[in-house]
């Protein structure tokens, strides 16, 4: 299994970016697939999930309306889109899909919210 994210960078609050993780070694469109971020000094913490369709999704309280997932099965990959960005949305994001109990994680890709 590998995982690897792409996507972040240093923006502005206030404004957007989006997050691809590219998913190899398994059957990507039989697994549902998760965003996790982790800021300095704390815990990582669930951003949003997607089912393996794609028909249904969940976010976090603090990302609900400003944070998007998607997923495009023929590419095997998964999105997250981030809009109205915070400097406390600052954090390494990871991409994550559990397999037979086992949580499997990308390197994380970087973002930084400030002016």
């Amino acid at each position: 299994v590998q995982l690897v994210e792409s996507g972040g960078g240093l923006v502005q609050p206030g404004g957007s970016l989006r997050l691809s993780c590219a998913a190899s070694g398994f059957t990507f469109s039989s697994y549902a697939m998760r965003w996790f971020r982790q800021a300095p000094g704390k815990e990582r913490e669930l951003v949003a999930g997607i089912t393996s369709a794609g028909n249904s999704t969940n976010y976090a309280d603090s990302m609900k309306g400003r944070f998007t997932i998607s997923r495009d099965n023929a590419k095997n990959t998964v999105y997250l889109q981030m809009n109205s960005l915070k400097p406390e949305d600052t954090a390494v994001y990871y991409c994550n899909v559990r397999r037979y109990g086992i949580n499997y994680w990308g390197k994380g890709t970087l973002v930084t919210v400030s002016s």
